[in-house]
């Protein structure tokens, strides 16, 4: 091998290492985020973090989806996410799941909406939100 080559491969090489250096730390600062977002459409709009989970809230144009997830997954538990559009009635998932519940998406327009969220004993309530 020339020198020009090695010196090029040792600098895709660095490259590589930063780019895997780089997707673990985005995957350390913000575990469940990218599981979330492969079942809502749309960019993550708020994050509400309870004791046993937090619930994702997505929007994509008039749409607004939200997941609740487990912060620990293997135990099949009671779980709910539901999501309100002011002056409708709640769109709701709830059951016995082991990682999360949801999505559920409702037509929200221009209108607040309200988001709830529970893993066991573990719940979030927001108040009017995106408006």
């Amino acid at each position: 091998m020339g020198r020009g080559t090695w010196g090029a491969t040792r600098r895709q090489l660095a490259l590589g290492m930063a780019v895997l250096t780089v997707s673990g730390m985005f995957a350390l600062v913000a575990p469940g985020s990218a599981e979330a977002a492969a079942y809502c459409a749309g960019h993550r709009v708020r994050e509400l973090p309870f004791s046993t989970g937090s619930v994702q809230v997505f929007r994509n144009g008039s749409y607004v989806c939200a997941v609740t997830l487990a912060k620990k997954t293997g135990t099949r538990r009671i779980m709910s996410v539901s999501v309100q559009a002011r002056g409708s009635r709640p769109v709701v998932d709830e059951g016995h799941y082991v990682e999360h519940a949801g999505p559920v998406t409702v037509h929200a327009g221009h209108r607040c909406v309200r988001v709830k969220g529970r893993v066991g004993r573990g719940s979030v309530d927001s108040d009017w939100m995106l408006c």
